[in-house]
């Protein structure tokens, strides 16, 4: 049976430490980077095109007639799985703020960023060859046949094979040096005797963490029992920008904060604000403001925004009575570290 989208990606889930063997056997690692799950479809005969398809369904090919336009150096009836990506040429780096500004594209506008905002596909795995499907394959045997198609088929950019390594020591120095690149932000462990199973959550992620500080503008839940902080930092004018917010608080760290905060103050400067329950949602959260007068100690991965603004919920580790709010980096500054 040939693929057709959509088709539904194989899933990870996040971990703090790498697997043990003797749960999933021997392991290969493969870098993690920050943009958008894809696959991608080659065409079956001569009046197909390149397909594009987002991890939710949506086909996206239109966005990228750069990818589009080089889709005559792949064989018909591939499909692959990977990460997409765009290189701001600027700056000469990854950039997760254009990755968005080419997904919202199109027609003359998709043509023009294509120019200084070049996409690629970094592909981890391969689920259909010459219209055989693989899916059942080991993980080991999908990567022979995908490092096999960059090789026999000469494939260099936009088509990017992902660095992959079963050397455990080889993974830690990327987790360690790797993610301070900009677009990498950790590992992905997978099971070299495991297929392609759609849908299920069993690959790991580690992402690489950073200590950093930031100040409690608002919660959820109540004063004394917080569930969520809603961060924030002062911007070179002293006013307090939002920044993203915690993952649920343990018990015995939800009394610590409640026995601290205060209820703000008129003239709080997120008054009238919304906040969204989750990166990229339209769902908001019920939210209460409290004085922007305490530190918290956070522990968040590096797939940050212009700005500083975190995508993913924060750790929040603890209070930071010995530090003052003008002692926080400025918002602007990026994830910066732990000041003591």
């Amino acid at each position: 049976m040939v693929l057709r989208p959509p088709v539904e990606p194989m899933l990870a889930r996040a971990v703090e430490s790498v697997p043990g063997p003797g749960v999933l056997g021997e392991l290969a690692f493969e870098q993690k980077f920050d943009g958008y799950r894809a696959l991608l479809f080659t065409p079956t005969d001569p009046d197909s095109r390149l397909l594009l398809q987002t991890r939710r369904g949506s086909l996206i090919q239109d966005h990228f007639p750069d990818l589009v336009a080089a889709a005559d150096r792949l064989p018909g009836g591939l499909v692959l799985d990977g990460e997409l990506v765009a290189w701001n040429t600027k700056v000469g780096q990854l950039s997760f703020e254009g990755l968005q500004r080419r997904t919202a594209a199109l027609g003359r506008s998709a043509r023009r960023l294509a120019a200084t905002l070049p996409a690629f596909f970094i592909a981890f795995d391969i689920l259909q060859q010459d219209g055989t499907e693989l899916k059942n394959y080991p993980y080991r045997q999908r990567r022979v046949r995908l490092e096999a198609l960059f090789a026999e088929h000469h494939l260099s950019t936009p088509w990017t094979l992902c660095p992959m390594t079963t050397d455990l020591l080889k993974a830690q120095q990327w987790l360690e040096s790797w993610t301070e690149i900009s677009g990498v932000e950790g590992i992905v462990v997978k099971a070299m005797n495991q297929p392609y199973r759609p849908g299920r959550r069993e690959w790991y992620k580690l992402r690489k963490r950073n200590t950093t500080e930031a100040i409690i503008g608002a919660i959820t839940g109540t004063l004394i029992r917080p569930q969520l902080l809603l961060l924030g930092r002062r911007d070179a004018v002293g006013w307090l920008r939002s920044i993203g917010r915690t993952a649920p608080l343990r018990a015995e760290l939800a009394r610590l904060v409640g026995g601290n905060v205060i209820a703000a103050d008129v003239g709080h400067p997120w008054e009238g604000l919304r906040f969204a329950s989750a990166w990229g949602s339209r769902d908001t959260l019920d939210v209460t403001l409290v004085r922007p007068e305490l530190v918290a100690e956070i522990s968040a991965d590096t797939a940050v925004d212009q700005g500083g603004v975190f995508r993913h919920p924060v750790r929040f580790k603890r209070l930071r009575l010995d530090v003052t709010v003008e002692e926080v980096p400025l918002f602007g500054g990026g994830p910066s570290a732990a000041t003591g």
